[in-house]
């Protein structure tokens, strides 16, 4: 079956026709409706930035890909564009739904990357600071990029555990691959870490541009955002906090 074949069955029915039609035609539901109902069932939110990874079952990705580049391709024949003819827009739905599910908002689809956690052995109690991490995500407001940095700032103790390095890179990017915003993703971040590693303090700063501000609306090109979430002992200690903000912008430069 090739991948227009796909998407046109995944087109038979929308959502909301899979209701109003589906008993009376003896149609299956689409693939994201069967998901969206196991979520509802399970009282389990579906925000865009939450992970619904143990709600999928085998082979429901494919379907699912295929079901969003058909509405895709739906979204470029209302914005009058001949993706019949234009050769340069055939594949784009098909480009588009890959990217989507399997790229920059893998992070809702995918498991969380497996980390092996080490006991602090050498009883570390000195802070540690990892970054910049190069971290990608997306508005969920525009679903425009959003492209920073992030550092982590440790203060861990005798019970804490410790990960590797690239471990870092890897539970951030997993957050981030969603549509969201930033102010959120820095939490959800710095809650998965706090889990993790479960240290005395825990400091996250992201700074980042957003495309919603360079393509649209003010189009101001120079604009960064930059946060902080501070836990533990990097919110009582006055110069814990200073110590780590200060090392941070001498890595920055």
């Amino acid at each position: 079956m090739t991948s227009k074949d796909a998407a046109r069955r995944a087109k038979e029915f929308t959502p909301a026709e899979d209701h109003a039609h589906g008993k009376e035609h003896g149609a299956a539901p689409s693939v994201s409706s069967r998901i969206r109902a196991r979520l509802q069932a399970a009282q389990e939110r579906f925000h865009a930035n939450d992970n619904i990874a143990p709600y999928l079952e085998p082979g429901e990705m494919e379907q699912l890909q295929a079901e969003v580049q058909a509405r895709l391709e739906d979204v470029l024949r209302a914005l009058v564009i001949d993706v019949d003819n234009d050769h340069n827009t055939q594949e784009t739905a098909r480009r588009v739904a890959k990217m989507y599910l399997k790229e920059i908002f893998a992070g809702r689809y995918a498991k969380a990357p497996a980390v092996t956690e080490f006991p602090n052995v050498g009883q570390l109690n000195e802070l540690m600071i990892v970054g910049p991490l190069r971290v990608r995500s997306a508005c969920s407001h525009h679903l425009c990029p959003i492209i920073g940095k992030l550092w982590v700032g440790v203060m861990p103790n005798q019970h804490s555990n410790l990960i590797g390095l690239s471990k870092y890179a890897r539970l951030a990017e997993w957050i981030m691959c969603r549509p969201q915003i930033q102010e959120e993703a820095v939490a959800q971040v710095a809650d998965l870490l706090q889990e993790k590693m479960n240290p005395d303090g825990l400091a996250i700063v992201m700074e980042a541009e957003h495309f919603c501000m360079h393509w649209r609306g003010v189009r101001d090109t120079d604009a960064k955002m930059t946060n902080s979430v501070m836990r533990g002992s990097f919110l009582k200690d006055d110069s814990l906090r200073r110590e780590f903000l200060t090392l941070l912008n001498n890595n920055r430069g």
